[in-house]
């Protein structure tokens, strides 16, 4: 891929709008929780784009320069958790620091861990995370002062998991009856229920609404990929569904994928998302 798109849709009316041109590849916008910034991903870095004065500044982040694309901010918009992989030995874990930049602080001392959710009452992280051989969902408190709990437990990929706005739910993508689907479980783990089952795609990286009404999720053609790979460079659709359930339908089409959506990028009004596009 050449180049990124930063862009925005409105759901109302799936109009929309490039924020800038970027050379090379940046993945995975978060909207700031007073609307004005995007924060994204660049070369194992961390920057934020000033929407209103389209200003590009770089966040902080210490020794640490091999950032993922998982990256979540706190519900009070003051700090930020992510995804890194260590010098030392390559594994991703997830670290937590002020959303204005600082020294990062360690929370998960196994690895790899991949971050996607913080809960709404600020105390927990959810994430994907690979122990003995298999990729299951946990959770932990937000300093690593605690055990991690597992929440899933079955030999196929779990990935993706993000709290609800209320707090009682997690939601997650899984492949645990075939398919890549999205799902959605009780906070504890328990009452799983799939919430996806189109026969012609492998769906990914739930992400919902502020206002609790709406759920966005990336989906692939089954034909051109597996179940357990999300990859770049992908011609995939942005996909809007009911919270509660119910049929979903296709936002927008694109050339993306790895790093369009890995993240929540709601607009804290609930109107817009913004997302990554590539050029191949």
């Amino acid at each position: 891929m050449t180049g990124s798109l930063l862009e925005i849709v409105n759901i109302r009316t799936g109009a929309r709008r490039v924020v800038h041109r970027f050379d090379g590849v940046i993945e995975a916008p978060n909207w700031t929780v007073d609307g004005r910034m995007l924060i994204f991903n660049r070369a194992g870095k961390l920057f934020a784009w000033d929407l209103v004065t389209g200003i590009e500044r770089r966040i902080y982040t210490g020794r640490l320069e091999h950032l993922n694309n998982d990256h979540v901010l706190s519900p009070d918009g003051n700090a930020i958790a992510f995804s890194h992989h260590s010098a030392d030995d390559g594994i991703a874990r997830i670290y937590r620091l002020p959303l204005s930049g600082g020294e990062p602080a360690l929370v998960t001392r196994e690895g790899p861990s991949y971050l996607h959710g913080w809960s709404p009452d600020g105390k927990q992280l959810a994430y994907c995370a690979e122990r003995n051989g298999q990729f299951d969902i946990y959770i932990m408190d937000v300093y690593g002062r605690e055990p991690e709990v597992q929440l899933t437990f079955t030999p196929e990929l779990d990935d993706g998991p993000e709290f609800s706005p209320d707090g009682e739910h997690i939601w997650f993508n899984s492949a645990m009856k075939g398919p890549m689907q999205i799902w959605r479980m009780a906070r504890d783990g328990s009452q799983a229920m799939a919430m996806t089952d189109d026969p012609n795609t492998h769906d990914w990286f739930p992400h919902i609404s502020p206002d609790g009404t709406w759920v966005v999720y990336l989906s692939y053609l089954r034909s051109e990929v597996r179940a357990s790979n999300h990859p770049p460079g992908q011609s995939v659709a942005i996909r809007l569904m009911p919270a509660s359930g119910g049929p979903s339908k296709t936002l927008l089409e694109l050339y993306g994928g790895q790093g369009t959506i890995n993240v929540n990028s709601w607009s804290p009004d609930s109107q817009e998302l913004a997302f990554v596009s590539y050029k191949p």
